[in-house]
């Protein structure tokens, strides 16, 4: 493994400001190898300010950072050659054809002529843009575009992988084949950092999240903590008798005044229950004759800790 320790990617007290904002105030942040990390915050949390500066395309007001054992501050060049990064916008050479845009970036990390050509041909074929070899860049979808800035990101086998909203533009397939892709990659040791706002998917992807509000880091979980059974969440309930059930749940969570009901077409909506909470609600509507058809969570425990975090916001 490249570098020293289990970490691809250790930052200590970032901080980084814009005039008179603050945009990353004492941040720290870990990314071990093996595992796709998600980076979690709302709009102006300072993420994208955060990966700039993992990137080494932004200098920290102070801090220290280490990209594979490298320090990115002082070494920016070693640290460059072991990351690959996927902003969410980038600019592309569009007079190129695909094939050609990546053997510029196989040529730009050094890599050997003999083996740039089959490089390419396999980061095309990693991504499903094959039968695009030969044409333009300016003719593809955003969608595809988005595809071909991860296999430059991987051009030169990274290991340590920046990913600011990779899944944007993607249609359900590609953000499915993305997912099997990045876990194929931590799967082979690549420490992956993964900024999103699609929730659910960071929670299929990721192993651990990092959760930033106001240019710190407020929280630094296990996935599997958070999607315990102990968790939280709110959960839907579909029923045949609509007004039977909102009346057996008046009664359910009478005296229960942290719990809230919401009626929906067909069912309601209630909790944050745990798992067991929820099974033992289930019995009690089964025990007063209420037809329940479907009993699911409504949302994701990361969702639920991403709302807890910025409850102050409202």
């Amino acid at each position: 493994m490249p570098g020293q320790g289990d970490a691809g990617v250790e930052a200590r007290g970032i901080t980084r400001r814009f005039g008179p904002v603050e945009a990353l105030s004492g941040l720290d942040i870990t990314v071990p190898y093996g595992q796709v990390t998600a980076l979690v915050g709302a709009n102006g949390a300072g993420k994208t300010t955060l990966l700039l500066i993992l990137a080494t395309l932004l200098a920290p007001d102070t801090g220290t950072v280490r990209i594979a054992g490298h320090d990115a501050l002082a070494r920016p060049a070693e640290a460059r050659d072991s990351l690959g990064w996927m902003p969410d916008t980038f600019g592309v050479y569009d007079q190129l054809t695909v094939d050609e845009y990546l053997t510029f970036f196989a040529d730009a990390y050094g890599l050997p002529n003999d083996e740039r050509a089959r490089r390419v041909k396999a980061l095309l074929s990693l991504v499903h843009l094959e039968d695009r070899i030969g044409r333009p860049v300016h003719a593809l979808s955003r969608g595809q575009k988005q595809r071909l800035g991860m296999a430059r990101a991987l051009v030169h086998r990274p290991r340590v992988l920046l990913l600011d909203e990779p899944a944007s533009g993607l249609d359900p397939r590609s953000r499915v084949e993305l997912r099997d892709l990045l876990r194929s990659l931590a799967a082979d040791g690549v420490a992956v950092l993964v900024s999103s706002h699609i929730l659910s998917e960071l929670e299929e992807i990721a192993d651990r999240v990092v959760l930033v509000d106001h240019g710190r880091t407020v929280g630094d979980h296990a996935m599997a903590e958070l999607a315990g059974a102990s968790s939280r969440v709110r959960w839907r309930i579909r029923s045949l008798d609509p007004e039977r059930l909102a009346a057996a749940l008046a009664g359910a969570l009478d005296g229960l005044p942290w719990l809230e009901a919401t009626d929906l077409p067909g069912g309601a909506e209630v909790g944050p229950l745990t798992e067991a909470e929820a099974a033992g609600l289930l019995a009690e509507l089964v025990k007063a004759g209420v037809p329940v058809t479907g009993l699911a969570p409504a949302g994701s425990a990361l969702e639920s800790a991403y709302l807890a975090m910025t409850e102050t916001r409202r």
